[in-house]
């Protein structure tokens, strides 16, 4: 089963059409250095804050991946666009 990185933070309304476009050079980069990285989602909840996930074939993929996150420039210029952030790793149990 795949892992999944979820992240909760908050972006300012004027910060979102730049974050988007950040965040996507950001899942470009990863992916091009780390292809396990099967698939990510945004979502807009409705208390304003959004929840990312990312999700990865194996735990070992998504570790290598984001030990190598603090040498990539995206990282930091995308979430500096966001406010209280928060991550969690998780293992899928079931998808239909």
């Amino acid at each position: 089963m795949s892992v999944v990185r979820s992240h909760r933070y908050s972006v300012a309304d004027a910060d979102l059409e730049e974050f988007l476009a950040r965040r996507a050079s950001l899942i470009a980069t990863v992916r091009a250095a780390h292809p396990g990285l099967t698939h990510t989602a945004l979502i807009l909840l409705e208390d304003g804050t959004y929840s990312d996930t990312w999700h990865w074939a194996t735990g070992e993929q998504m570790g290598a991946a984001f030990a190598a996150l603090p040498t990539l420039p995206e990282a930091p210029l995308t979430m500096a666009l966001t406010k209280d952030a928060t991550a969690l790793n998780g293992r899928l149990v079931d998808e239909r």
